[in-house]
């Protein structure tokens, strides 16, 4: 599909190319919607197979930004931006996160950055050298690592789902699959363990392993060995995205999913209706997700800890609206699409009778 057809089949509103040869930065911005307010949405560095890849993860992540502001009832749009990377953990540089931060800041604020996938702290400031548009560095920008928010928010969805399964509020005696044990993941995997559950964990990288297994006293699984085909009680996805199409979900055994990974599902109708059909609970990624955005767009917007605190806790009550009304719907997938759209809809409505007056 050409890129303007898929702009318009996903109601994109713009999507930027940069190219800065004394940096080698090549980096994609995709706006998707600012109905609610300038979008907020992290920068993600990484070494993608084709730019055809990178242009439908950045259309994908984008998209669903603009879903987790409106389901989070923050004042912001939807957005992300990513740089192609020549090859994999490829290191970054002061030249290339400022030249980054030029590209952002051409965009007048209605795009505003932040961390992401191959992003740190030290690379957002780098960015806040060249533009006031960017959220989660620490001497130049503000905001800090947003990844406790996000597990907190995820752990809060889980409960959610437990409450939704009919099963009690308490992580004693259960077990958690957690794919991916890197910032957030491994954040995730502390709180359930200090709420008396046990988490069984694997990842790509030895040192994120290496930590979690000292730490925490995780089991990691052995190279031969699957969450898919394990019995526990809640698989979370901590990673990348798109784990879960037709052949994961038929041998996906754990009752529950909730985790911190973004477009965990590859085809989200069909393998929404899939879990749906399943009798598996569905916690939507951005609904599940949403603390780092809350911690972030929160201290742009101006919002007090305890607002921004009372928004995180609210992602359980979010998620068990969505998932109540996941009977109504073809998958929760599909109500939490729903549950957002609702907000972005009352915002246009909002606007143009300011407009009208």
């Amino acid at each position: 599909m050409k890129l303007l057809q898929q702009m318009t089949a996903m109601n994109h509103e713009r999507v930027v190319f940069h190219q800065d040869p004394e940096s080698d930065l090549r980096a994609i911005v995709a706006i998707h919607d600012t109905t609610l307010g300038d979008a907020l949405g992290g920068t993600r560095r990484w070494c993608y197979a084709s730019e055809a890849d990178a242009i439908t993860d950045v259309l994908r992540l984008s998209e669903g930004m603009t879903y987790k502001a409106a389901a989070a009832d923050l004042a912001m749009g939807g957005a992300k931006s990513v740089i192609l990377l020549d090859s994999p953990g490829q290191e970054a540089t002061e030249a290339q996160g400022r030249a980054m931060g030029r590209f952002v800041d051409t965009l007048g604020g209605n795009y505003i950055a932040a961390e992401d996938v191959g992003v740190n702290e030290q690379f957002c400031d780098w960015m806040g050298m060249e533009t006031d548009h960017v959220m989660g560095g620490i001497n130049v920008s503000r905001g800090g690592n947003p990844a406790p928010f996000t597990s907190q928010g995820a752990f809060n969805a889980m409960k959610a789902s437990l409450a939704h399964a009919g099963r009690p509020i308490d992580f004693a005696g259960l077990t958690v699959g957690i794919q991916g044990l890197g910032q957030t993941g491994f954040r995730l995997a502390k709180l359930v363990i200090d709420h008396g559950g046990t988490v069984i964990g694997t990842d790509v990288s030895p040192h994120a392993v290496s930590r979690a297994v000292n730490e925490l006293g995780i089991k990691v699984l052995g190279d031969d060995e699957c969450l898919m085909d394990m019995e526990i009680d809640i698989f979370a996805p901590c990673a990348l995205g798109g784990v879960l199409g037709p052949e994961q979900i038929e041998k996906l055994r754990a009752p529950i999913i909730c985790g911190t990974s973004n477009n965990v599902l590859v085809d989200p109708d069909r393998d929404g209706q899939l879990l749906k059909d399943k009798g598996t609970v569905y916690a939507p990624d951005f609904i599940a997700n949403a603390g780092g955005l809350i911690r972030l767009a929160g201290l742009y917007l101006g919002l007090t800890e305890s607002e921004i605190e009372g928004k995180v806790e609210r992602i359980e009550q979010t998620t068990k609206e969505v998932l109540a009304d996941t009977r109504n719907h073809a998958s929760a997938y599909d109500a939490a699409v729903s549950f957002a759209r609702k907000r972005i809809e009352a915002g246009a409505r909002l606007k143009a009778s300011h407009a009208n007056s």
